[in-house]
């Protein structure tokens, strides 16, 4: 159903795409073979956590700072972004759903288009997160061998968040939207039919459509068949060096920003603990300001300039939430997704390399139109899987290098700014202080 009276603008800076792309829309879609992602579908949205602890938007700073390398960054992606954009995507407005037997939070999904596979230009549905699992389940049995951008974990992690806070909320719908605009500017995943579905669909539309997918049994059987070819992937006999070295290269990228991701929230959790203790750190320096007349002015400059440099802190971890915690846990979640994906391209290869064992077993030639169904379809996994890799790193690389300018920038400002406040209470004392020794020459 279009939405009435509400038109959509494109947003100024369109969301940076991630995952890959490979491929036309028509690439042949392969079988099944990540069943570990269906079991999910059944679970209650009560267990669900995004490690993303995003408290607060950023700050804008004084249009008097001099043009930044990541301004100049943002200009670039601008110029580079294509100039028409078909299909717009905004997540917003949640609502807190409380039944007898659960309760979920359910988001609105705008969506505005001018592609003609569209019987509307505007639609809006409201998902709650199940739906979210069930289009990436979708995606990834359509396209075994695509990177499918992540979603925020299911799960909440115990004193990092209240469960349906506020900020809970917020930070899980951040990244609902970030999935939603990673698929649309994704070249094949956009053309996806489920996505159409999910982004058009009413809720008792959607529902239906589920349904029509494959029944418990036979999950049950993907799943089996998963796991046996998982074994055999262990040993892939024929696996191209390309996608041995991607796999050696993920090992390690997972093991790298896993730690950058545990460090950097860390390092938010002592920034925030600091934060809390400079506010209340200020205010003694003014109420030892009314019995100590003498220094008085001292304590009530001492007391500006903590708070001044508070504000700077605050401004500082939500440079931090805004810009680093959130890509670098992303990451995080596309290398455990990579994984996946490689060892599904190895499925794919280890179910030809069986035939042909088996073909060579066999006296006569009994499986060779089975095999060459194969070699194809070993050959459209692999050359999707390397179109979407490379867009995969470039895009990975661009954002790390946006989101490191982005703290290196605000780190700058911040020191400037407590500097600048404390040199300008150093220069008043500096003046008291000569004045008192003129009073004091003086006859």
């Amino acid at each position: 159903m279009a939405a009435e009276g509400r038109v959509l603008a494109p947003p100024l800076c369109p969301p940076s795409p991630g995952g890959g792309g490979a491929g036309a829309p028509g690439a042949v879609p392969g079988p099944l073979l990540a069943a570990e992602v269906l079991a999910l579908d059944d679970e209650e949205d009560l267990e669900v956590f995004s490690k993303d602890t995003s408290l607060a938007e950023v700050n804008s700073f004084s249009s008097s700072v001099p043009i930044s390398p990541s301004s100049m960054i943002n200009q670039y992606k601008l110029e580079d972004e294509p100039e028409l954009r078909d299909l717009f995507i905004t997540v917003d407005d949640p609502e807190s759903h409380i039944t007898a037997i659960e309760t979920f939070i359910t988001y609105r999904v705008l969506t505005k288009t001018s592609r003609g596979e569209f019987d509307s230009s505007e639609y809006e549905v409201r998902r709650r997160y199940q739906d979210f699992l069930w289009l990436k389940s979708k995606l990834e049995e359509a396209h075994p061998t695509l990177i499918i951008p992540p979603l925020p974990e299911k799960f909440i992690m115990k004193g990092m968040v209240e469960r349906f806070s506020d900020e809970f909320i917020e930070t899980r719908r951040k990244a609902l939207h970030k999935f939603l605009n990673r698929i649309a500017d994704h070249p094949t995943l956009t053309f996806n039919e489920d996505f159409k579905i999910f982004l058009t669909a009413q809720a008792w539309e959607l529902s239906s459509h589920k349904k029509q997918g494959p029944g418990l049994l036979s999950r049950m059987g993907q799943t089996v068949r998963a796991v046996a070819s998982s074994v055999r992937g262990g040993g892939v006999k024929n696996r191209p060096e390309m996608f041995t070295e991607m796999n050696s290269y993920m090992e390690a990228f997972s093991q790298k920003i896993n730690l950058l991701d545990k460090i950097a929230h860390r390092i938010y959790k002592e920034e925030r603990e600091y934060f809390n203790e400079m506010k209340e750190y200020g205010p003694i320096h003014t109420l030892w300001s009314a019995s100590e007349e003498d220094i008085a002015e001292s304590l009530k400059g001492v007391a500006s300039c903590i708070d001044k440099c508070c504000k700077a802190t605050e401004k500082k971890m939500a440079g931090l939430s805004e810009n680093l915690l959130p890509i670098l846990h992303e990451y995080f979640l596309y290398s455990e997704i990579l994984m996946g994906v490689l060892k599904r391209r190895d499925q794919i290869q280890a179910e030809l390399d069986s035939k042909v064992d088996a073909n060579k077993k066999a006296e006569k030639d009994l499986f060779s139109e089975e095999i060459g169904k194969l070699e194809d379809k070993v050959e459209c996994a692999n050359n999707a899987l390397k179109a979407d890799w490379e867009r995969w790193k470039q895009n990975m690389q661009c954002d790390m290098r946006s989101a490191f300018t982005n703290v290196a920038e605000n780190n700058l400002r911040y020191y400037e700014e407590c500097l600048a406040t404390w040199e300008s209470f150093l220069a008043s004392q500096t003046v008291e202080l000569h004045t008192e020794e003129d009073s004091e020459d003086r006859p």
